[in-house]
């Protein structure tokens, strides 16, 4: 598969605000890799700005390990060291600067953690990629993508393994398995969203009935992280003005074959998902 010219193409006098300024909520006290690997896919795939919003007792530890081109925006957090509901007024002032935002990657399953997430689900006015927790956080409160500031247009990614899939339609995975594509085009449709339904053949479907089954990656890359990467990939195309559909369609690709190509290097039992970022750069270059 051959990349679009929009993500190949930079005209000679652009700057890194052309390209998307992507603010990740991620990261609680047992999980800040989550946090760390989606930021670093994310800049590695063309965003031009990144931005970790993380609990703010994290942001010493998150400042030594991130990539040096990545910022932090310190938030209130709970006891248990996750992001805190009575944050929501600085994110919610700190999101009209961004252009697209992440929810999910290692927010960790607090009480607090989840009512922030369906708030700002509720409020958000900018396309979003929700993964990992922030799924969780919507188990039970689906009907919340229908009545978001995004409703009226498709603009809010959903990226569940099959797992997080069956813990939001309340089915066992083995249900969700037998029935990939005819699940993730219902639900797509249903709750007007683009849904990335990972795995084997990883599915993309959109609720006009478009779909894309992907044959990149490997086994190696059931890996802890891997889905953060995948996040900020998919999250760095739409900061660069890709339709929804395709920033997914291509980030799954993409990651997929850089999968493959580290798995070739590492091999596929000694892979880890810093090693599918590090052959992102190749694996755009091999698709140019």
């Amino acid at each position: 598969m051959r990349l679009p010219k929009q993500l190949l193409q930079r005209r000679v006098d652009s700057h890194k605000g052309d390209y998307g300024h992507i603010f990740i909520l991620a990261g609680s006290s047992r999980f800040s890799g989550a946090a760390v690997l989606c930021a670093q896919a994310c800049i590695r795939s063309g965003a031009g700005l990144v931005t970790l919003g993380i609990p703010e007792g994290l942001n010493d530890a998150i400042i030594k390990i991130k990539p040096k081109e990545v910022m932090t925006l310190p938030l209130e957090e709970t006891e248990e060291g996750t992001l805190n509901l009575k944050s929501y007024k600085k994110i919610k002032d700190f999101i009209k600067n961004t252009d697209v935002v992440v929810i999910g990657p290692g927010l960790g399953k607090n009480n607090f953690t989840y009512r922030l997430v369906r708030k700002l689900i509720s409020n958000i006015d900018k396309p979003m990629v929700i993964d990992a927790d922030g799924l969780n956080a919507l188990v039970g409160h689906l009907d919340l993508l229908l009545t978001s500031e995004l409703s009226s247009f498709i603009t809010s990614i959903l990226t569940p393994h099959p797992g997080e899939m069956a813990r939001l339609l309340g089915k066992s995975t083995e249900s969700i398995q037998n029935r990939r594509k005819d699940i993730a085009k219902w639900f797509s449709k249903r709750y007007n969203c683009i849904l990335v339904l990972k795995g084997y053949r990883t599915i993309v479907a959109d609720p006009k009935g478009k779909f894309y089954i992907n044959t990149t990656g490997n086994p190696g890359m059931a890996t802890a992280g891997s889905g953060d990467v995948l996040t900020g990939m998919i999250a760095a195309f739409l900061g660069q003005k890709l339709n929804p559909f395709d920033s997914a369609k291509y980030a799954v690709y993409l990651h997929g074959l850089a999968g493959d190509l580290a798995a070739k290097e590492k091999t596929q039992l000694g892979m880890i998902a810093s090693d599918i970022i590090a052959k992102i750069p190749e694996a755009i270059k091999i698709s140019s």
